[in-house]
């Protein structure tokens, strides 16, 4: 499968392809003629990777939270989630698959799971809507929220989407009211929840899930109440470009944090997320038994205050 390579990867690129054709050659040469040229060159494209990812910009940043090759909700199901039961339907209309949910074990702990899932190909992204959440999505999240609360089992959310899905019917279905009902749930939950912003987080589509006790988010993931794309033409008319939108909104990990609307970063491997799946996933696991951990010492009443208190503090830390 061809390695996809950001706009900001392209002198990797050009030193990968450096080294897949030395490797080629070397097949036809004798044993060990260019290995020590091909590790050095390895060696280089991983510092160039690291000093790259090291200093990203807020749209470079939009560029790696949006990679085709980043983990998604399946793949950290698969990975995480032991003896996963998938969920469906909203009981109303039909089930929609740019959500998904269910119940499962995080490392032996019974856990009610949601997350967005876009697809990796054609076919999946089709399937599921390439992440675009309808109304029914939501009301299957609410649903099972719900059941969590019956049988006291926290919930974990991942949440990648962009927004949810603005077409006609969507609207004609209620997708406010489902996005309002779904957030409103997450507040009043009386189980614990912690939600990951695992790529993009976008508008009211994230929110409806990720409002926890706990939100975090991965390095290179992004949190924002509209697209760049979408803030350039609203604001500026289109007159400026996506990635002074992004610059300006303060979008990434590192503002975030600092603004206190996310409460902790994880690292993510040199080179993002979708170089190293499998260690990017364990960090995100790592991240959310810890942090429920800290969360199974307090009441329902308590859950539910901490996560009011947080959220009510978020633009007010400064003001008199």
């Amino acid at each position: 499968m061809a390695v996809h390579y950001l706009d900001f990867e392209r002198p990797i690129a050009d030193l990968e392809a450096k080294i897949e054709e030395l490797s080629k050659l070397s097949e036809t040469a004798s044993p060990g003629t260019f290995d020590a040229e091909i590790e050095a060159l390895r060696a280089r494209a991983q510092d160039m990777r690291r000093e790259a990812y090291s200093k990203l910009d807020a749209w470079q940043k939009t560029q790696v939270a949006r990679h085709p090759d980043r983990p998604h909700f399946v793949d950290y199901c698969a990975a995480l989630i032991e003896a996963f039961v998938e969920l469906k339907g909203d009981r109303k209309f039909a089930d929609d698959q740019a959500l998904i949910g269910g119940l499962g074990r995080l490392r032996g702990r019974p856990v009610v799971v949601i997350g967005n899932e876009k697809g990796h190909d054609t076919v999946t992204r089709v399937k599921h809507n390439f992440g675009y959440a309808r109304p029914e999505a939501y009301r299957k999240a609410v649903r099972l929220m719900e059941l969590a609360e019956r049988f006291h089992l926290p919930v974990i959310s991942l949440v990648d989407i962009a927004g949810a899905y603005p077409g006609v019917a969507s609207e004609e279905r209620g997708v406010a009211e489902a996005i309002a009902r779904s957030t409103e749930m997450c507040l009043m939950l009386g189980v614990p929840n912690v939600a990951v912003i695992t790529g993009e987080g976008g508008s009211g589509g994230a929110i409806a899930i990720a409002a926890a006790n706990r939100v975090l988010i991965l390095e290179h993931a992004i949190y924002s109440v509209i697209t760049p794309e979408g803030a350039n033409s609203i604001i500026w008319r289109g007159s400026r470009t996506p990635a002074d939108a992004a610059r300006a909104m303060k979008i990434s990990a590192e503002d975030l944090l600092a603004m206190k609307i996310v409460d902790r970063i994880i690292p993510e491997p040199p080179g993002g997320a979708h170089t190293d799946p499998a260690d990017a996933m364990s960090a995100v696991a790592d991240a959310v038994e810890e942090e429920l951990n800290a969360l199974d010492r307090l009441s329902p009443d308590e859950l539910r205050k901490q996560r009011a208190e947080r959220f009510y503090a978020i633009g007010r830390e400064g003001l008199s």
